[in-house]
């Protein structure tokens, strides 16, 4: 349905609510009630006279903001969608109010705290269409990133730390995934905010856990308590809470209740790889090695911890050279019932994964789900890489560990059950900027290249600036904006108070002390890798906070834009919050080193990366890190491609077997990996069954 017809039809029914109340109001027994319904209903009438010409402006102009005509998506479209998607939900609600206000059964104070939280909802959303505004007359024609210091990324911060966010947390939560999504959103969002209730007490992890259960009822039941609780926690509490809750599913008892559903496989064992110099051919001249040196950064050399996935044993993987470096407490090599006892030849393919957690949450554990079911689709073993995390371990230590994986892996590849003829990185989040960056890292080695990157919502540009598709951080339950700039934060090494890390029956972490001491080395580390590039382009990388492919910021649209606007209009104030917070900003040069985010890397630093294929997410916070990182690769000429799914939030990965929806989303990652392995596509009969949860 075209956006007017659907603004009309918002204001038809809004009349015929108020008209069919005013005509039962007589004989309703809740008259206050009644009242405050009717009120709403004007004012999601206002609301929708003011938005219907601001949509009408994006939808005139978002096209020219996607990567091409086949390929639709940004920021802009997003904030579209949601809009158009909670008037649709306001629309079906007021249609049963108005069916049914006069029924013996109807419940008036229930209907009116529906529509009152989606009308508080539009009203935010209304808001967030006037900031964008700001960011399309400000922003250079094909821009989505904001270019000026001090301008609207400090002012959505702004709005953000005093803008009202629990109704979307509340009874409108999820209202833009897919409905198949919402039950586990709700779930969620419960067990956080119950998590959040007894963080402070000390108990473990799976102890806090479960209090939490008993404490979660009255969240379920009270959705307004919930919302409010859940603006507190994602606003007040350390990047320490997201590292423990969200490791949560790190926990034996949570990894396997997951494992029940997941694919068996042959291979699934914990490798711990020793700090030793590589030597590697040179790519340009293989007769020639070069050495690649084990991490270093803040701590010296360590060793590196993966995992090896393998649905078929192959050779190499049962060698005693391999099994020398198995961990002793992690998972072994197992021969489950029907399975052949014989080792199988060694894989043309290797895809070696970086998984994803903000930089500072998870290991393959995680993510093991998927990665066995990818092994079987694609009949290739899977190296994961539990990189160090942030704060304890900021950049570039992440980033060391894993193109020492990287280069270790190509070296033994045949331990891995492979002959690495065609080596694909693939990552999500997080691990999708560590693909880009250590392919880099490869370049500037001489070492060889991946054959390709299959990047699942990447975050590319780790600085603090506004676009369309950020705007989302302050509705989104699974990454507000508070928490990206933790995650930022800790990554960066800038984290302004840490917290000792709460071990949760998983990863051992280091002291405040250590921390404080690591992060005065961190203030070195863009130097350092500086060094790796041309003095030119190290140069530009330092003094560009903006794609260097992007016009000038002075350049005007060729387009017509929406009408300015500075300020709100007369008459108009978004909701406020009473739950207020001093949010710190990341601020520190290295958030524009290329290695820390890949869209401010120089040409010379990107040409030559290996084809990049790229799956995002419509409605992820991060979108328009994608577009722009695919529009620069594109118009340097290099391989692209650029997928959008629509209704699935961020980390949609890690959700495969809950939809339909992620499922075909994680298929459209195989599918690509399969164009980096040249494999052709696997007949729809001959899949393997999935079961679902």
């Amino acid at each position: 349905m075209d956006h007017k017809d659907v603004f009309a039809a918002l204001q038809t029914v809004c009349s015929e609510v108020i008209l069919a109340l005013n005509g039962s109001r007589s004989n309703s027994s809740n008259a206050d009630a009644t009242d405050r319904l009717l009120g709403v209903m004007r004012q999601i009438q206002e609301h929708g006279r003011a938005v219907e010409p601001l949509i009408t402006g994006f939808t005139a102009v978002y096209h020219h903001f996607d990567l091409d005509a086949q390929t639709p998506g940004n920021g802009y479209r997003t904030l579209v969608k949601v809009v158009l998607s909670c008037v649709t939900h306001i629309l079906q609600k007021a249609r049963y109010i108005a069916s049914n206000c006069s029924g013996a059964f109807f419940r008036m104070d229930h209907n009116m705290a529906e529509m009152e939280a989606y009308c508080s909802a539009l009203c935010q959303l209304r808001a967030l269409l006037y900031l964008a505004q700001i960011l399309l007359h400000d922003n250079a024609h094909g821009q989505l990133y904001s270019q000026e210091e001090g301008g609207l990324k400090d002012r959505f911060v702004q709005e953000y730390i005093s803008m009202h966010k629990a109704c979307f947390y509340g009874r409108c939560l999820g209202f833009q995934f897919s409905p198949s999504l919402r039950p586990f959103l709700q779930t969620a969002v419960i067990s956080m905010v119950s998590f959040g209730e007894n963080y402070k007490k000390k108990q473990t992890g799976l102890g806090i856990a479960a209090l939490s259960f008993f404490t979660s009822g009255k969240y379920m039941v009270d959705p307004e308590l919930r919302g409010t609780e859940f603006e507190r926690i994602t606003q007040n509490l350390d990047t320490q809470f997201w590292k423990t809750f969200w490791n949560l599913t790190e926990t034996e008892l949570l990894s396997s209740l997951t494992r029940i559903a997941s694919t068996v496989v042959q291979v699934n064992v914990i490798l711990i790889i020793p700090a030793v110099n590589l030597n590697l051919p040179l790519a340009s001249d293989p007769s020639l090695s070069v050495s690649v040196n084990p991490p270093v950064a803040h701590w010296g050399p360590g060793p590196v911890k993966v995992r090896l996935i393998s649905h078929t044993l192959r050779q190499g993987q049962d060698s005693a050279e391999l099994l020398a470096l198995s961990h002793p407490e992690g998972p072994q090599l197992s021969l489950p019932g029907g399975f052949s006892r014989q080792t199988a030849p060694l894989s043309p393919g290797l895809l070696i994964h970086f998984h994803g957690g903000g930089f500072v949450a998870q290991t393959s554990k995680s993510h093991e789900n998927y990665l066995k079911s990818w092994s079987k689709e694609l009949n290739v073993p899977v190296l994961s890489v539990d990189y160090s995390l942030a704060p304890e371990a900021p950049f570039p230590r992440a980033l060391e560990e894993c193109f020492y994986a990287y280069c270790w892996a190509l070296k033994n590849c045949h331990l891995l059950g492979s002959t690495a003829e065609r080596v694909c990185l693939v990552g999500e989040s997080a691990g999708g900027n560590l693909c880009i960056t250590v392919s880099m890292r490869a370049m500037s080695h001489g070492v060889r290249v991946p054959d390709g990157i299959v990047a699942a919502y990447p975050a590319t540009l780790l600085t603090t600036d506004a676009s369309p598709s950020r705007l989302l951080t302050l509705i989104d339950p699974l990454l507000p904006l508070s928490v990206l700039y933790k995650c930022i934060d800790a990554y960066a090494g800038d984290c302004q108070s840490l917290q000792p890390a709460q071990q949760i029956d998983t990863l051992a972490a280091l002291g405040q002390d250590t921390v404080k001491l690591l992060t005065n080395f961190t203030q070195g580390a863009t130097n350092w890798f500086q060094n790796l590039l041309e003095p030119k382009a190290a140069a530009a990388a330092s003094s560009s906070t903006i794609p260097s492919d992007a016009p000038s910021p002075s350049k005007s649209h060729s387009v017509e834009k929406p009408r300015v606007v500075q300020e709100y209009p007369e008459n108009f104030q978004p909701l406020r919050s009473r739950c207020l917070v001093d949010m710190h900003t990341p601020c520190t040069p290295l958030m524009k080193n290329p290695f820390v985010s890949p869209l401010l890397a120089p040409d010379s630093l990107l040409k030559g990366l290996p084809p990049v294929h790229i799956v995002a997410s419509a409605l992820d916070a991060l979108l328009d890190d994608s577009v722009m990182f695919a529009k620069k690769l594109r118009n340097m000429n290099q391989p692209v491609t650029l997928t959008v799914v629509e209704d699935l939030p961020h980390g949609f990965l890690s959700l495969v077997q809950l939809s339909k929806e992620t499922q075909e989303a994680s298929d459209i990652c195989v599918k690509r990996i399969r164009e980096v392995f040249q494999l052709e596509e696997q007949p729809a009969d001959q899949r393997p069954l999935r079961m679902r949860i």
